[in-house]
């Protein structure tokens, strides 16, 4: 199997250390270089970006290593030297070479069609830029990754014997309502120690993260996170217009499917502990034995596709590029981060032997084909994608990926049981994407509400989108604390609507898919292999589908997914 090795530096120093006394010499030879025509502004913009890439890669390993080990001070030191020492020096410099760029005025000449994207997402940077908010962006990368730290560390007991919250949850699907309960419960409880910690950590990022916005000129940090993440094609009135649509169109289908699940399992009311046990009475569903097994399969799968993605995945494997096992110490969560230089991918994820393993592993697995695909692109930041394309890579592969799901299943039966149980997470995707954005909205554009106001409104924005369709009388504490669970509140602020947007665009290509799927299969990997050098729309539309979520098209699509569901009985 190919070993992957870093591409050739043909500007910045094959050996070069990144500590800011080797760093400052590029930037201001960058900063200073006469640029005379369009082919050399070509040539500094690459330049530039080699010197960006190699960064960008260094900064990942920090982050990927201390996410594997929260424990480990060495780890968590490394990363903070990067986000102190680093980080502050550069964005002045970046923020200098990116008036360089505008201002030069051979800028015109580049291929428009090529650069627009791009030269859009600088001239906004510059707009957004504040000096003061450098030190502010350096205190806000370390003190988020506090709650990783905090979460890192939970463990609960349950029958003698320790167990991460991950692997924990494996017993809310026992057949066993004490068992669930128990469990339930149990994980629960071990939140609620550290949910006044997890509080004022939230309150201290509120109120930095407010800061930032105002000194950018903007009322809020919504108003100025839609301009930073460079939201070009919808508003917020969209993302209000976009739950409307969920509340009026998803959720009748899911209070529906709950009713069902309630008379299934003989029930006078479901609690917490009764939507995720399987209603068909059998264990809840195991696609494989350990972290290596779901790396093998995964391949398999992903080879059944297509070779050359089957391939991708084997590759990651021969490099060590996956960790999977949940443990005490590791982060929660899954990811898969792009190594910018090196053109591969890092899957992160905690496994607990379920489902919702293998749907993570095929999901991040859809992020890694979207670094592949984006490696060679001429520009680094050609490959950073909006989070609607990028979710678009994960979310379409999770339901493309289905037709091959029997190599992690050796009955037919259970095959439709995970199929069936797939496109019901699908649609549950869809409300809770809506609460996690309304809660958001409302958090940043109320800065001065106290941690008692936020756990008052996530319940009434909880509420509206059916609060998971259970019952949560009695059980008032844990109710207004589930947001806590959600990383991206606390690390990646705003991050979440795309999940949502990418969820119908996903149903989209699977549609395709079902229709056509080597047309289909063709059109999306063409769309992730654009990058970023394509507006959003053009991107869906090379994929074959809408950029679209307006109330009818979430209903159109919503009730494709309600007929497949039907059809697997």
């Amino acid at each position: 199997m190919m070993i992957i090795e870093k591409k050739t530096r043909t500007y910045i120093p094959q050996d070069l250390t990144i500590n800011w006394e080797s760093l400052e010499p590029l930037f201001k030879e960058l900063q200073s270089r006469e640029i005379n025509n369009v082919e050399e502004l070509e040539q500094w913009l690459k330049d530039r970006s080699e010197l960006e890439a190699a960064l960008e890669e260094d900064f990942a390993w920090r982050y990927i290593k201390m996410s594997c080990d929260t424990a480990n001070a060495e780890l968590v030191k490394s990363f903070q030297y990067f986000a102190e020492e680093i980080e502050p020096k550069i964005s002045p410099l970046a923020n200098e070479l990116n008036k360089k760029f505008v201002e030069s005025p051979f800028m015109d000449d580049l291929d428009k069609e090529k650069f627009f994207v791009y030269s859009r997402a600088i001239k906004k940077a510059l707009e957004i830029y504040r000096e003061e908010n450098i030190e502010l962006f350096t205190q806000l990368q370390v003190k988020q990754q506090k709650y990783q730290s905090i979460t890192g560390a939970m463990s609960v007991e349950i029958n003698g014997q320790e167990y991460t919250l991950e692997q924990a949850s494996i017993f809310i699907k026992d057949l066993n309502r004490e068992v669930r309960e128990h469990a339930w419960k149990t994980i629960q409880q071990r939140r609620l120690i550290d949910k006044d910690d997890l509080n004022i950590l939230f309150d201290e990022l509120i109120k930095m993260r407010n800061q930032v916005a105002l000194n950018a000129g903007f009322e809020n940090y919504r108003d100025y996170m839609f301009q930073a993440l460079g939201r070009f094609d919808y508003s917020p009135q969209d993302c209000y217009d976009f739950a409307n649509a969920i509340e009026k169109e998803i959720v009748p289908i899911l209070k529906e499917q709950a009713e069902k699940r309630r008379e299934a399992l003989g029930l006078e009311t479901l609690k917490p502990w009764d939507v995720e046990v399987s209603i068909s009475g059998k264990p809840a569903l195991k696609p494989f034995h350990n972290g290596e097994e779901l790396i093998d399969k995964s391949i398999a799968c992903f080879n059944a596709i297509d070779e050359k993605l089957g391939v991708k995945l084997a590759t990651m494997k021969a490099n060590h590029l996956f960790d999977v096992e949940s443990r005490k110490g590791k982060a929660p969560g899954g990811y898969n981060y792009p190594l910018a230089e090196t053109g591969a991918p890092f899957i992160f994820m905690n496994s607990a032997n379920s489902l919702r393993d293998l749907t993570t592993m095929v999901h991040e697995g859809g992020h890694a084909i979207h670094t592949f695909l984006t490696a060679n692109l001429e520009l680094n930041d050609f490959k950073h994608c909006s989070s609607e394309v990028a979710e678009l890579a994960s979310m379409s592969m999770e339901l493309i990926s289905m037709d091959n799901w029997s190599v992690y299943f050796d009955n037919e039966e259970d095959l439709i049981r995970a199929k069936k149980e797939q496109l019901a997470d699908v649609l549950k995707t869809l409300p809770w994407v809506a609460v996690i954005d309304q809660f958001q909205h409302w958090i940043y554009t109320n800065p001065e509400h106290t941690a008692a106001d936020r756990e008052e409104t996530f319940k009434q924005i909880y509420n509206r989108f059916g609060a998971g369709f259970a019952d949560w009388d009695g059980l008032e504490q844990q109710f207004g604390n589930v947001w806590q669970k959600q990383l991206h509140l606390f690390e990646v602020p705003f991050y979440y609507i795309e999940y949502a947007i990418a969820q119908l665009g996903a149903i989209a290509v699977w549609k395709n898919y079902k229709e056509n799927p080597g047309k289909a299969l063709d059109q999306y990997l063409a769309a992730l292999s654009l990058g970023y050098t394509k507006p959003i729309n053009e991107i869906y539309e090379t994929a074959g589908i809408k950029f679209d979520f307006s109330s009818d098209y979430v209903k159109e699509l919503a009730n494709f997914v309600k007929d497949e569901l039907e059809k697997l009985g």
